[in-house]
């Protein structure tokens, strides 16, 4: 049995808000030293060979963290945006046991500024498509509008998605031939390509409720029009009779 514009509408609506909720998990991951969000990060190293530094480090979005004993993060003052730059200043401000693929290099350093901005603007028309959603399931443009909405966010979330795998994997990779264990953050990621693909579906269940509805209406406006003509043909053929005939 077909779905509804009303089920598909909220059904997108439903995938939309699980991209919301998994996108905001992901970029929070270390604001606060609060559960969930001192669990979730993007690359864990060990450190305890560089100056300076805790024996794991784990960056996130906003800071370097250490990890307590529960192998949860401590972190301190936060900076949004924060680079994936381990020689710098503003990370670890050393070469010593720094991969030599780093110092000297922007590439790590602008590739991870550019995740954030990304991942803003996604939040931004996923936010504007959860809103819209609710028109979805009732109107026909409040379905194109809001997979209007959920294809630009989902277009920067594989943008921000796909730089933070990139730079991150290819830092993990740095270290391990560094002789430095190091691992990804597996929620981080797990959450940023599952929310790919919330919004990927959130825009097909969109579409379909859009056409679902054109269809409907389009086809109960042919047989309406189609009754009225014959309708009103046969009223004047039976008045025409009854005037002849008396």
């Amino acid at each position: 049995m077909p779905l509804s514009r009303a089920a598909l509408g909220f059904l997108g609506l439903f995938f939309t808000a699980s991209a919301l909720l998994l996108m905001f998990l992901t970029i929070l991951g270390g604001a606060k030293n609060s559960t969930p969000l001192n669990q979730i990060y993007l690359l864990q190293v060990d450190t305890s060979n560089i100056p300076g530094a805790s024996n794991l480090s784990r960056w996130t979005f906003w800071n370097i963290c250490r990890v307590d004993a529960d192998g949860k993060n401590q972190c301190g003052k936060s900076y949004p945006d924060f680079p994936f730059d381990p020689p710098s200043h503003r990370n670890f401000d050393t070469t010593t046991n720094i991969p030599p693929e780093f110092v000297g290099s922007k590439h790590y350093f602008l590739t991870s500024r550019f995740i954030f901005p990304f991942l803003i603007i996604a939040l931004f028309f996923a936010v504007v498509s959860l809103f819209t959603g609710f028109l979805a399931m009732c109107t026909r443009i409040g379905s194109y509008l809001s997979s209007l909405m959920a294809w630009v966010a989902l277009f920067f979330q594989i943008i921000a998605t796909s730089l933070m795998t990139a730079v991150f994997v290819q830092g993990r990779n740095r270290f391990s031939s560094n002789g430095q264990v190091a691992k990804l953050g597996v929620k981080s990621f797990a959450f940023m390509w599952t929310a790919v693909a919330c919004l990927f579906l959130s825009c097909v269940l969109y579409c379909m409720g859009g056409a679902v509805g054109k269809q409907e209406k389009g086809y109960s406006g042919r047989e309406h029009r189609r009754r009225g003509f014959f309708s009103t043909q046969r009223s004047r053929s039976v008045r025409s009779n009854k005037e002849a005939n008396p």
